[in-house]
């Protein structure tokens, strides 16, 4: 009777430590943010040191770190990367966990016996020592896992922040390239007015004015086809940022590219790589399949049970028992198992060599077209400069009557199409750099800082 209450308590016991459930219900509407007023984020847990001291404010406009920041903090898939580092934790803790015993229980009563007969039992208490003995390489393996779940949410956090600043790069050039060309547009409409005027007069011929006509639908062309991609970035700015693809954002500021040390990064490239996230996380995955194939190894032996037995016959026999059952490695010996496991380890070290590889050419070429950009840049900006003091000749000697109109808007046109060029290479030049500072991180030495460094007093 004793025993009975005791094995009664035991059961309310465990019983009360149990969870509960509650359902909970999906949603039916759409809960994006309609502006980014309506988002609070907290700088500190921001994964670089500029975003995490940057002032977040959204009245005044984003600019291109502000961007990246609210990215960071309210991006969908960010926010389902960091539910599946719950998991992993969950997934860890549970692996940690000792196994639980087992309790059998059965009883007998007899149905053609004498008098003194009685109702029989039996009490099994069982445990698992092999689920005791692999414990270690289970955590071990659900650590290592957690890591790189971790690690992975932080790169993927990097690729956001980049998505985030080559988005607002576009977009600034493509407000700077749509000045251009409206400014093209009233240029060539206004000279295509006075042609037809001209051709109505008979005072030009039919070739000159559609020439005129050409060039004018020719711009008409380019402002249409970067209104559509104007509209395109836009929406996915909007979907990165987790809000209404209909929400109206103020960009303000520009971005100004720098020209990176290579040297610098040459010097330091191993260490950076060493550190980026995506690197880490291969290897904490690396980490996690050494544990299980450890675990694979270990679980070809032979696998043990123990319990101990109270029982009583329908005599009224009492007895106590000790049982073990120990499996025997004859046929299957986890082999099958230990395979899996070391061709899955093979598998994830060739990738990380593969990654590794990709990491260094990537940098290689990236550095390589910087000094490229910029000095296609610079002679395109001196280009420019030339073109523009022709240009206010030639606007001087068309109001003085000197310079036809035909060869005017000529001139024009070329000025424009060269600071279209400039643009162009600018955004190309600040895309490499973002591509730069994805690969490396952000903070990478630029030439302009060496050369203050070495220049300081």
């Amino acid at each position: 009777m004793q025993f009975k209450i005791s094995a009664l308590v035991l059961l309310l016991g465990v019983l009360s430590g149990c969870a509960t459930y509650a359902p909970k219900p999906l949603p039916d509407r759409v809960n994006l943010p309609q502006s980014a007023a309506s988002i609070t984020l907290d700088p500190a847990r921001l994964p670089f040191r500029n975003l995490s001291s940057h002032i977040f404010n959204p009245a005044d406009g984003l600019d291109m770190d502000e961007v990246a920041m609210l990215a960071v903090a309210n991006n969908p898939q960010l926010r389902q990367a960091r539910d599946a580092l719950g998991i992993a934790r969950a997934q860890s803790f549970a692996a940690g966990l000792l196994p639980d015993p087992q309790l059998g229980v059965t009883a007998d009563h007899p149905t053609n016996g004498t008098v003194a007969n009685t109702n029989a039992f039996n009490f099994n208490l069982n445990y698992d020592v092999n689920a005791l003995l692999l414990r270690s390489s289970r955590k071990g393996a659900a650590q290592a896992e957690t890591q790189r779940v971790n690690l992975d949410l932080l790169w993927q956090e990097w690729q956001v922040v980049s998505q985030a600043r080559l988005l607002f790069t576009q977009l600034t050039a493509q407000e700077a390239l749509m000045a251009q060309l409206q400014t093209a547009l009233k240029l060539l409409d206004d000279r295509y007015q006075k042609s037809q005027q001209a051709l109505a007069a008979g005072n030009v011929t039919v070739d000159l004015a559609s020439a005129d006509l050409i060039a004018l639908q020719n711009v008409e062309r380019q402002i249409n086809d970067l209104e559509r991609g104007c509209l395109k970035n836009q929406a996915s700015l909007n979907g990165l940022l987790g809000l209404l693809s209909t929400t109206h954002l103020s960009l303000v500021g520009e971005p100004h590219a720098t020209l990176m040390d290579a040297a610098a990064l040459q010097k330091d490239l191993v260490e950076r790589l060493n550190q980026r996230p995506d690197l880490q996380a291969l290897q904490a995955g690396y980490r996690s399949q050494e544990e299980r194939f450890r675990g694979a190894v270990l679980a070809q032996f032979p696998a043990l049970n123990v319990g101990l037995t109270r029982a009583r016959d329908t005599s009224g026999l009492y007895t106590m028992g000790f049982g073990m059952t120990l499996s025997l490695p004859v046929f299957n010996r986890n082999r099958g198992n230990i395979a899996i496991e070391n061709a899955t380890r093979t598998q994830l070290f060739d990738a990380y060599q593969d990654r590794l590889n990709s990491a260094y050419s990537e940098v290689a070429i990236a550095l390589e077209n910087q000094p490229l950009l910029q000095s296609q840049l610079q002679r395109t900006r001196a280009g420019e400069q030339q073109l523009q003091v022709v240009a206010r000749r030639a606007q001087a000697a068309f109001q003085a009557g000197n310079l036809a109109a035909a060869d005017y808007v000529r001139l024009q046109t070329a000025l424009l199409d060269k600071q279209t060029e400039a643009i162009n290479l600018q955004e190309a030049l600040m895309e490499q750099q973002i591509a730069l500072e994805t690969l490396l991180g952000p903070d990478l030495p630029t030439l302009a800082n060496h050369r203050r460094t070495n220049h300081a007093p």
